[in-house]
């Protein structure tokens, strides 16, 4: 039973350590931990913002997890003990759930970044500089 206790410990840990990077800025893009819906990966930005705003909310329930495992090391029946890690969990769960809602509604607000132009394209899309020609031969 004691191991039952250690479900909400490591997962608070772990959960609370992603909310902790996110809301330093500091969670890499290219791995699969934080927030990561359309609207955070459309841009740098948007993913730090995004994670930004759920950092608080994940890193609470984190917090919540482990405060629930310790809790459920030192109930004195074993139905305490499993009340108390599952309440720690379904905190956990709900706390990452809103603070993707929130990270994800921030990233939305991040305005769509501008498509990059080749070199030597001013942009104007005339067809005059020859990059359009070439990209359109070149699907032919």
């Amino acid at each position: 039973m004691f191991v039952i206790a250690l479900v909400p410990i490591v997962l608070g840990v772990l959960v609370g350590w992603g909310g902790f990077l996110g809301l330093r800025e500091k969670l890499p893009r290219d791995r699969g931990a934080g927030v990561r819906t359309a609207a955070t990966m459309r841009s740098e930005d948007a993913f730090r913002l995004g994670n930004k705003v759920a950092g608080v909310p994940t890193l609470a329930g984190g917090v919540i997890a482990v405060l629930a495992g310790i809790a459920a090391l030192v109930m004195p029946t074993t139905f305490g003990l499993l009340l108390a890690s599952f309440v720690g969990v379904v905190g956990l769960v709900a706390l990452v759930a809103a603070g993707g809602v929130l990270g994800n509604r921030a990233a939305a607000t991040v305005p769509e970044p501008e498509p990059e132009r080749p070199a030597g394209c001013s942009g104007c899309a005339c067809g005059t500089c020859g990059v359009f020609k070439k990209a359109d031969t070149a699907t032919a």
